[in-house]
């Protein structure tokens, strides 16, 4: 009777586990179909590339330290966003706002930078087939980052509302995991198109 006891409090004590939100379970499965969308691209881009003689062509210079300083900003806001999602999970309001629009800003020089390079690039998506790839696959990693610092502003005004910062949660949770993703092909990216080339 003792032993039952015993192994039944044991049973109780534990902590319920925390369950995802379905929001976040979506998001994920989401970004599953948007790799696979990625994936897609980057294939093309082999193919092309195997098929060609010279790749890039050697009209093609690409600004490759502006891209890396580019990367390194783009790193350090999925850094930033991690430090706002830690805010959050300890309810600090004002630092969770504060780091999420740090990291805003930093998407925005990213953004910005990638911009410019499209109009000062010496080549165009029409003079080869490394142009095409390249505008096509830089030009929906823009707009992915475009969409996540929309996301972003979104996360900053929902944090700064009324209400518990714990039900903000999961909104919070789900822009970060798109903010990671965008990084992740961002890197693949640079590695494919200005490093191993």
């Amino acid at each position: 009777m003792c032993h039952h006891r015993r192994v039944t409090q044991g049973v109780t004590s534990q902590a319920p586990r925390k369950q995802p939100s379905l929001l976040a379970v979506g998001t994920v499965v989401w970004l599953a179909s948007e790799l696979m969308f990625f994936g897609g691209l980057f294939a093309a881009y082999i193919t092309l590339r195997s098929n060609a003689h010279v790749w890039p062509p050697k009209a093609v210079h690409l600004e490759l330290l502006a891209a890396t300083l580019a990367t390194l900003v783009l790193i350090a806001s999925s850094g930033t966003i991690h430090l706002a999602t830690l805010a959050r999970e300890r309810g600090d309001r004002a630092l969770t706002q504060r780091w999420l629009i740090i990291t805003a800003a930093l998407g925005a020089v990213f953004l910005v930078n990638q911009i410019r390079e499209f109009y000062v690039l010496d080549f165009s998506a029409s003079s080869s087939g490394f142009g095409s790839m390249y505008y096509l696959m830089t030009g929906f990693h823009a707009l992915h980052v475009f969409a996540g610092l929309a996301l972003i502003v979104t996360a900053v005004v929902l944090v700064s509302g009324p209400g518990s910062l714990e039900r903000r949660g999961p909104a919070v949770e789900s822009v970060t995991y798109y903010w990671h993703f965008v990084d992740v092909v961002w890197i693949l990216l640079f590695l494919t198109i200005f490093v191993i080339r």
